[in-house]
């Protein structure tokens, strides 16, 4: 069963940092786009940003909106993508989500796991 796995969450006070983990033990991410998108109860899915598989030099690319607290990165040898987060804030409360988009960012969420909570709170 091909399967993406998304870890690293948990409880963090307003202003702290967190670092999220995907990966898969079925197949290698980094021929594939990998983006983060979170869900928070009574909201849209929102897009975090993504990341170009290798072919594509692992650029990455951001909405406007999420610019300049949130970095992401790939770990080839460790089969792992991360989605750095700082400054987190309580409206930064959420399921993280991170998905294949195919072989290019911008392409619709193929594969996803079954996230990782982020709940910040003092």
């Amino acid at each position: 069963q091909v399967q993406i796995m998304e870890s690293g969450g948990g409880l963090v006070q307003p202003g702290e940092s967190l670092r999220l983990s995907c990966t898969s033990s079925s197949f290698f991410l980094g021929d594939y786009a990998i983006g983060w998108f979170r869900q928070a109860p009574g909201k849209e899915r929102e897009a975090l940003g993504c990341i170009e598989n290798n072919l594509g030099g692992g650029q990455t690319r951001f909405p406007d909106s999420m610019k300049g607290r949130f970095t992401i990165s790939r770990d080839n040898h460790k089969n792992t993508v991360y989605l750095q987060m700082n400054s987190l804030k309580p409206e930064d409360t959420a399921v993280y989500h991170c998905a294949t988009e195919g072989y290019m960012c911008g392409g619709p969420y193929d594969l996803w796991g079954q996230g990782t909570q982020v709940t910040v709170a003092s």
